[in-house]
């Protein structure tokens, strides 16, 4: 197996930097669309046998060094009792917002085997599809961005309804992180007890809060959730605030192994702020894979240089990958990303 991601979310000696991409299984692949059309993405999700097919493919059309579980960070809401539905041109809706207090009271916490067994069996159909190839990540939402879609009935411009619970109803507001945070735990838990080898939280709306109302009604959640991880496990933990350059001097002590950038930040000014505290992940912007070739070398080669004074650096993009990308794009940053960063070694 390789373990150049492992070693570097450690910060140990790799050979080459490792890559993957945030949303490397999904619509860009033409091997993921002749799937998905046997079924809706809902059923794609729970379809253990599809979900971990798709998670191999861009491992074995991309050569990267991680796969990470096909699945979606809304799954675990719908257990908890919150109806969810995806649909076309919307992306997901939850016809019923939790905004009031008999609707926090009915969620309930699931039990990641009884009620999430799909995913937990995919992540075991994965460890023995990948044992010689390369490592599974797990992951799951932050509780503020998922407490986003429960509270605004799906995506949101302005997050209104959110702030304004935050603002008019913090008690209220508490209760319902209380109990996402609580379902995130028992959830990231039951994939680790799967075989999971690194975890990683997607905090994807996090950039939306001024640094202070981040301090109060975001960061404390995603402590509570990398302390309980840690106590329970060793293997990586990668934290990424979406749009969080803001936030970087918060989230440096949140307890994760590795924290993930985008592009709004140069990676030499995030290392310098880090230090050795921490790896880091990323950064390029997903579109830089529309550059021409001699300029996507030269962009991919800007970052790894950014890096070099990480503890680790495991090469990522700033955000997920787009469907308009040509797989063959996202082929030659990965081959680029190996051959440059061996040159640099």
């Amino acid at each position: 197996m390789k373990t150049e991601f492992l070693k570097a979310c450690k910060g140990e000696k790799t050979d080459f930097t490792p890559v993957w991409i945030m949303r490397q299984a999904g619509r860009y692949l033409p091997q993921y669309h002749t799937v998905r059309s046997k079924g809706t993405f809902l059923e794609l999700c729970k379809t253990p046998e599809r979900a971990a097919e798709v998670t191999i493919q861009p491992v074995d059309y991309l050569g990267v060094d991680a796969a990470i579980l096909f699945s979606d960070i809304l799954v675990p809401l719908e257990k908890m009792g919150a109806p969810l539905e995806f649909q076309e041109k919307r992306g997901p809706v939850f016809p019923s917002p939790i905004r009031d207090q008999a609707a926090v009271d009915a969620l309930g916490i699931p039990d990641p085997e009884d009620d999430l067994g799909y995913v937990m069996d995919t992540i075991r159909i994965l460890r023995k599809e990948l044992a010689d190839k390369v490592p599974l990540i797990g992951f799951s939402g932050a509780p503020f961005t998922l407490a986003t879609y429960l509270i605004e009935g799906g995506s949101s411009k302005n997050y209104f309804q959110t702030k304004r619970m935050m603002y008019e109803a913090p008690a209220l507001y508490g209760q319902l992180l209380d109990k996402i945070t609580e379902c995130t735990i028992a959830y990231l838990k039951g994939q680790i007890a799967a075989g999971a080898q690194a975890l990683q939280v997607f905090d994807s709306w996090a950039g939306v809060l001024a640094p202070r109302d981040y301090a109060e009604f975001a960061f404390p959640y995603v402590k509570r959730i990398i302390a309980a991880l840690k106590e329970a496990t060793d293997i990586p933990l990668i934290y990424f605030a979406n749009n969080g350059a803001t936030l970087l001097d918060q989230t440096i002590e949140c307890g994760a192994d590795v924290l993930g950038f985008d592009w709004r930040i140069n990676l030499d000014e995030a290392v310098r702020r880090v230090g050795q505290k921490v790896s880091i992940q990323g950064n390029m912007d997903p579109i830089a894979l529309f550059l021409p070739d001699d300029k996507l070398a030269e962009r991919v080669k800007n970052v790894l240089v950014q890096a070099k004074g990480a503890r680790g650096h495991i090469f990522n993009l700033g955000h997920g990958i787009i469907p308009e990308t040509s797989p063959e794009k996202a082929r030659l940053a990965v081959e680029l990303v190996h051959s440059i960063s061996r040159e640099m070694r």
